[in-house]
C-alpha cells in the first residue's frame, strides 16, 4: 500500500469492489440499497473522489458497517499508562515553552 492518497483511494475503491462481487451484488443493486447513484458507485470503486456518505451508505449496503471498526477502532488505554495516571487524556496538550528563548 502506497502512502499517495490517489493510490490510496484507488486502493480503498478495488476492495470495495472485491467486497460487492465476493456477495455476489450487482453495482445497480448495491447503489440502489444505499440510496446513491450508480454513477456515484463506480467512481467510489475506480477511486476518483466520493464523499464519506457515499463510503459510509456503501458500506451499510454490503452489510459491512464492522468495517468502520476496522478502519478506525476505539482507542485503548494500556493497563501500565492507568498505573501512572488512572484518568484517560481528555485532551491533547502541547508542551510548554521557555520563555525568554534561553
Amino acid at each position: 500500500m502506497n502512502d499517495n492518497l490517489s493510490d490510496l483511494q484507488h486502493d480503498l475503491g478495488h476492495r470495495l469492489r472485491q467486497l460487492r462481487l465476493a456477495r455476489n451484488l450487482d453495482q445497480r443493486t448495491v447503489a440502489d440499497k444505499a440510496g446513491i447513484s450508480l454513477r456515484a458507485l463506480s467512481k467510489l470503486e475506480n477511486g476518483q473522489g466520493s464523499t464519506l456518505e457515499t463510503f459510509l451508505r456503501t458500506l451499510r449496503a454490503l452489510d459491512y458497517v464492522k468495517g468502520i471498526e476496522v478502519l478506525a477502532p476505539e482507542p485503548t488505554v494500556s493497563p501500565l499508562a492507568l498505573l501512572k495516571n488512572p484518568r484517560p487524556p481528555q485532551r491533547v496538550r502541547r508542551p510548554r515553552h521557555a520563555k525568554g528563548g534561553a
